[in-house]
């Protein structure tokens, strides 16, 4: 599967049939990924989906490409979450809401992390999603900060941080407190606001340097 050439990105509607087998396969790539992590084989993910290995293939030729339609789509929620956020007139509680029902998302699809570290290179739809949060995340950030509720040296860099720290507090306390992340957040946000704020010794991460600390190659 790794040897096929992935195709040009689709830009014609696909059939309903079409388009429902690879809803199915997307949404069961996602569930299997979330419980085995990336190394889940794609027959796995044809038998949950109750489809073909030919029908699979012709929709996702190579695995790659099943990856990026996974990471398409849970990109997709988070954009929609942020969005959302931004429509919120008071701008702290749309930043800390954008924060507690990301990670929401991420506490439901924790397998989405090993989709990010591993995926590194050619996956253009997630990509572009990706491309797309960015700017979201920091009108967010410099929004909160210009009505006075958020620290004003947090930087839209520092968001991926929080998310890593939140992360391994969801990965270690899930089995047995599975919303202490809540408490640990709350912890996070107060520590945010502006009225608590003291100088800190280190600046924010740059662009750089956040994308060679999670692996991806800068654009």
């Amino acid at each position: 599967m790794a040897g096929v050439t992935s195709p040009a990105l689709e830009t014609r509607p696909l059939r309903r049939d079409a388009q429902a087998n690879r809803d199915r396969i997307v949404a069961a790539a996602r569930e299997v990924f979330a419980a085995g992590g990336i190394e889940a084989t794609v027959e796995e993910i044809a038998r949950r989906a109750g489809v073909g290995m030919g029908t699979l293939y012709r929709r996702f030729p190579t695995k790659e490409d099943l990856v990026d339609a996974v990471l398409e789509e849970a990109f997709g929620e988070f954009i929609g979450v942020a969005e959302e956020a931004l429509a919120e007139p008071d701008a702290w509680v749309g930043f800390s809401s954008f924060l507690e029902r990301a990670l929401t998302l991420h506490g439901l699809d924790r397998g989405l992390k090993d989709l990010v570290e591993s995926s590194q290179h050619g996956l253009a739809r997630s990509e572009a999603k990706r491309a797309t949060l960015r700017p979201l995340i920091r009108r967010l950030v410099e929004r909160a900060q210009a009505q006075g509720t958020l620290r004003a040296d947090f930087a839209a860099e520092d968001v991926p941080v929080v998310f890593w720290a939140a992360g391994r507090v969801i990965e270690e306390t899930s089995p047995v407190a599975p919303d202490y992340w809540r408490r640990y957040l709350g912890l996070v946000l107060d520590g945010l606001r502006a009225g608590a704020a003291t100088p800190l010794p280190q600046p924010p991460l740059t662009r750089a340097q956040l994308d060679r600390a999670t692996g991806r190659r800068t654009s």
